[in-house]
């Protein structure tokens, strides 16, 4: 019985909009840093591998006619492909990092309070 009244309680704390704890902050802020990254990081990736499969199935003729002249247009298609995914780390480490050094100072400061606090 004890269980479930924690288990209550804590669903009803889920709900209730004193949500505004400084760890609760804390957390939110990180995740408004990371999360746009990294939804760019998959987007990106998922595109460029599309891209690098269309690309193949040009250059071996499962789409469109065949040929010499689809072959190197599927070829030019897939190497975009691999050139987008070559630098899609490169750019979500950059965006990260802008990410990161737009927040810091919100991070840190909320971060000394909690730290302070206990």
């Amino acid at each position: 019985m004890n269980t479930d009244k924690i288990f209550a309680e804590n669903i009803a704390n889920e709900y209730s909009a004193k949500n505004n704890s400084k760890v609760i902050q804390l957390k939110k802020l990180d995740q408004k840093v990371k999360l746009p990254p990294l939804i760019l990081a998959y987007t990106l990736g998922i595109i460029s591998s599309l891209i690098l499969g269309v690309g193949m199935c040009l250059a071996l003729g499962t789409i469109g006619s065949g040929g010499a002249v689809m072959m190197i247009v599927g070829s030019a298609v897939g190497i975009f492909g691999i050139a987008v995914m070559s630098v899609n780390y490169i750019i979500y480490k950059k965006f990260l990092a802008n990410r990161k050094q737009k927040y810091a100072g919100d991070i840190i400061t909320l971060a000394k309070d909690i730290s302070e606090a206990e």
